[in-house]
């Protein structure tokens, strides 16, 4: 069981705050004219072939569509005193410095700053919190395995989570939106870091090993071993990757041009081998709000297409073996990481922005 309240270094089981270099900003993004679209309805994105199975909201669920989470963002932050903005709501490049990146890139494990939703915020407040999330997930099913049936892993309850926001969300200033809680670093900036999926970083996780049907997001390892099951003998050896990935920061930083990715070309495969692997796209950005698993396949296009990415498995060597074929599972690309421990219990750390 992961302890790190501290945010001490952890050597196995729990993820320090994570560095990442910051994309660059398109000379020619308009954020006003984003902050226009979102302050209306949220408009639907293109539609994306991997997630074109959503079903359509009738017209009675049209007419009650919920506020986007970016409209929640601003309405919570003018809900706060001085005394709570003193603490809640911290500056844009927050924690920057000596080549480290803000803290809002930060990857957590239990709150920020040990502050959690029900010591900071008023009920309505909590409420507000709560709507935001709900806003950055798919639907029920979504939320129900990011809070690991309502369980939070060790945190116990979503009040025991934490929310913070960095920037100024009150007008067309840049503005990021943190929840934290144990296995679990979620994100919502407005597209204030245009280029990175999610706005940055994220982590999610469940104290049950991944191959466990207890596990919340054992389907997603479920999916990947299909990929492998369809492998011939050749193409396994290719999959498989020696040692470990790793779980540090250095282990979700983009390769360089050129450099090497373990585990097995995409770009390789049959038409269906590359469609088992489209089916695992689709499930684990299944828990997302449209717009944001629009964003990410927009991105892996922008990058060179799914053709470029590689799915690898690794055995940890460093771990005992106890009859789980793999430890990891990770898909990988330029400017796309999905690196996914399965035992002994499931860490995913995920890291998309636009290279090319």
């Amino acid at each position: 069981m992961c302890k790190n309240e501290d945010f001490r270094p952890l050597d196995h089981d729990c993820v320090t705050p994570f560095e990442l270099s910051v994309p660059t900003i398109p000379s020619d993004w308009d954020r006003r004219s984003f902050l226009k679209t979102v302050a209306g309805t949220a408009a639907g994105v293109g539609a994306v072939s991997l997630l074109a199975g959503r079903a359509c909201a009738d017209e009675s669920t049209a007419k009650a569509t919920p506020k986007p989470a970016e409209a929640l963002i601003k309405e919570l932050n003018s809900t706060l005193s001085d005394a709570q903005k003193s603490k809640l709501v911290l500056p844009w490049n927050h924690g920057s410095g000596e080549g480290k990146a803000p803290a809002r890139y930060g990857m957590y494990n239990a709150p920020f700053n040990k502050q959690r939703i029900d010591e900071q915020y008023t009920k309505p407040q909590q409420e507000l919190v709560h709507q935001i999330l709900r806003s950055i997930l798919a639907d029920d099913e979504g939320y129900r395995r990011i809070s690991k049936d309502g369980s939070w892993d060790d945190s116990g309850a979503f009040e025991r989570c934490g929310s913070h926001i960095f920037g100024d969300p009150s007008g067309d200033g840049q503005f990021a939106w943190l929840f934290t809680g144990h296995h679990l670093t979620l994100r919502c900036d407005g597209n204030s870091q245009p280029g990175a999926a999610f706005g940055g970083p994220m982590y999610y996780g469940h104290l049950d090993h991944g191959y466990s049907e207890d596990n919340v997001f054992n389907y997603q390892t479920k999916r990947a071993m299909a990929v492998f099951e369809a492998l011939d003998e050749k193409q396994r050896k290719q999959a498989v990757a020696g040692g470990t990935p790793g779980e540090r920061a250095g282990s979700i930083k983009f390769r360089k041009g050129g450099q090497a990715r373990p585990g097995i070309d995409i770009g390789d495969l049959s038409k269906d081998q590359q469609e088992l692997v489209q089916l695992v796209m689709r499930d684990i950005l299944s828990p997302y709000r449209k717009e944001d698993a629009d964003e990410v396949m927009d991105i892996v296009k922008a990058n060179g297409g799914m053709e470029e990415m590689h799915l690898a498995f690794y055995a940890d060597k460093d771990r005992p073996q106890k009859g789980e074929p793999w430890h990891f599972w990770r898909l990988e690309g330029p400017g796309f990481v999905w690196n996914y421990r399965v035992i002994p219990h499931v860490h995913c750390f995920v890291n998309i922005a636009k290279v090319a």
